[in-house]
């Protein structure tokens, strides 16, 4: 029986836009991609998701890499934006009576971002890697999760957008489910026995005949 719905942060709740980081790359003169091929490489990446450097030096060596500072501030400012289907969707699992949470590969200032965001109360836990020390897909970082909230995992259901996060979660025998839209989640979740809605299919015009 599903008592958790542990959902994932960037890709699942929050969304970034890619053509705001293209259009800061053209403006520097850095070829597509050279942010992120810097900021998402280990071991860099590992050592601001386990909390062993602060997002503003991650930021800062991401800048230095680039060698265009100002790029990389840029880009560690960049806006998010907020998708309600799925925090509609915690508040009915809650009133339900399920727990839900947040675990993500985040840094230290997560809880200002989640602050900002605005959701700091729709959710019941929010669990950062940063403070875990451990990122998914290990299996160490969802058994915190687990020693945290008192279940097991086959009481749990995780989605991420990412396939390869899954792993840890499927070796503890959560309800695993590569997010694509609550749509697809709605689905997911009604057929592992949690009683949500299913989003509702919308009528087709119908067509007239001829005069």
């Amino acid at each position: 029986m599903i008592r958790v719905v542990l959902f994932d942060l960037d890709g699942v709740i929050r969304h970034f836009d890619p053509g705001h980081l293209a259009d800061i790359e053209r403006r520097h003169g850095l070829a597509a991609g050279t942010i992120e091929g810097i900021a998402f490489a280990k071991p860099l990446i590992e050592e601001v998701t386990t909390g062993r450097i602060t997002r503003a030096e991650w930021v800062r060596r991401v800048g230095e890499a680039a060698g265009i500072p100002s790029a990389a501030e840029e880009w560690g400012g960049q806006p998010a934006a907020l998708d309600e289907s799925i925090v509609e969707l915690s508040d009915e699992l809650r009133g339900l009576g399920l727990t839900t949470a947040v675990l993500t590969n985040g840094t230290d200032t997560i809880p200002a971002e989640i602050a900002a965001l605005g959701i700091g109360d729709r959710f019941d836990a929010i669990f950062n890697s940063a403070d875990i020390g451990f990122v998914k897909p290990d299996v160490r970082a969802f058994e915190h999760v687990l020693g945290e909230l008192g279940v097991t995992g086959a009481e749990v259901f995780f989605t991420d957008d990412t396939a390869s996060k899954l792993v840890g979660a499927d070796r503890l025998s959560m309800r695993t489910h590569l997010f694509d839209g609550v749509d697809g989640l709605r689905d997911r979740l009604i057929a592992a026995g949690v009683a949500v809605r299913r989003t509702p299919v919308a009528p087709q015009p119908s067509v007239g005949a001829d005069s």
